[in-house]
């Protein structure tokens, strides 16, 4: 059978109103903005440890991955907030105000830092305390035999109810479950890729919108395997070192299943299918049914980041690069113009003064 190359060559990423792209190097992000247009940026986003050999061994390339995505993914998400208008749109309040007056573009940075934080802390909580706590008060602290991998189970079972729930409670927010419209127009434009069929957005809504090599069957093989992992120490009991040694043993898990995730992506036998299939099961919940407009959005990113197989794109982006830089000098005229009146306000009030 004939390698197909396409395969596992792009991932993406949805985002507000929009959808990222990434293939090699190159990172595309198309928003439809306020306006109704669709604005793409392209940037080079080199592969994270390709400076270090050892960086790309098995378990360790998938660590070093999994932490630059992470990064990668906060700095988009910002980004496209940027793409969409809002800010241009929304007047800001006195909070806001004050903010900008005493930290200026620092409170962007500030805020993604505490919001990072909480978010790991409150991920800590509810997926690694909780479940601990609940299974011993099931359990007891010592188990023995298939009980202690009955504990073991429930609490990776339990942690993975607590995952949907929370995934089913944020998906009724209406943004939030057009995020998830895009993450399927993600989905099936990267499945009309891999197939090498035109990228119409006919071609590309006839795809399927569960996808093997998603990000939300990688949390979920992780949770899986963590059900392994955790049996070791099962029935430590203190409850603030079972959560201690699932912290520093979560590399190994991000490791091993970011392995499975790419066998899982360039293979499609019988053994991938059902260790995929909760994965899979899942992104009924994290991904929905895009619209046309939606469509548009992830063929753009999508040719964006494939320029090479997809020329025509280039023209689209040397378009709205030169519209961009129009707009720019536009708005430096004005601020100059504006700058050029308050200086001569103030030099006519001067001279007034002196008149006096």
């Amino acid at each position: 059978m004939q390698k197909n190359d396409r395969i596992g060559s792009v991932g993406g990423q949805a985002v507000l109103e929009g959808v990222m792209m990434r293939a090699g190097e190159n990172v595309a992000l198309s928003v439809r903005s306020t306006d109704g247009e669709i604005k793409t940026e392209v940037e080079k986003f080199p592969a994270p440890g390709s400076k270090y050999k050892i960086l790309k061994a098995p378990i360790i390339r998938g660590v070093v991955n999994f932490i630059a995505m992470l990064r990668l993914s906060i700095r988009i998400l910002n980004k496209s907030v940027e793409m969409l208008g809002l800010e241009e749109d929304m007047e800001p309040g006195k909070v806001e105000k004050w903010l900008d007056k005493h930290f200026g573009k620092s409170i962007t940075a500030v805020a993604t830092a505490v919001g990072s934080v909480i978010g790991i802390v409150l991920s800590v909580f509810l997926f690694m305390y909780i479940p601990i706590v609940t299974s011993q008060w099931i359990f007891g602290e010592e188990t023995y035999g298939i009980i202690r991998l009955g504990k073991s189970v429930f609490s990776g079972v339990f942690k993975i109810a607590i995952f949907l729930v929370y995934v089913w409670l944020v998906g009724l927010i209406p943004d939030i479950k057009r995020t998830f419209q895009y993450h399927g127009a993600e989905h099936k434009s990267v499945f009309c890729h891999e197939k090498s069929l035109p990228l119409t957005v006919e071609n590309v809504m006839k795809q399927s919108r569960f996808h093997p090599r998603c990000g939300t069957s990688f949390l979920v093989v992780m949770m899986i395997i963590g059900i392994f992992v955790s049996f070791f120490f099962v029935n430590i009991p203190s409850t603030i070192l079972q959560t201690f040694l699932k912290i520093i043993t979560l590399p190994l898990v991000v490791g091993l299943g970011y392995e499975f995730i790419r066998y899982a992506g360039k293979h499609d036998n019988m053994a991938v299918k059902i260790l995929a299939a909760p994965g899979l099961w899942i992104q009924r919940l994290t991904t929905k049914e895009p619209d046309e407009k939606q469509v548009e959005v992830a063929i753009q990113s999508l040719k964006a980041a494939l320029p090479d197989i997809y020329p025509e794109i280039k023209e689209v982006l040397e378009r709205q690069k030169a519209q961009t830089e129009s707009e720019t000098e536009i708005e430096s005229g004005e601020t100059s113009d504006e700058n050029s009146k308050s200086g001569n306000a103030e030099k006519e009030q001067k001279e007034d003064g002196k008149d006096e």
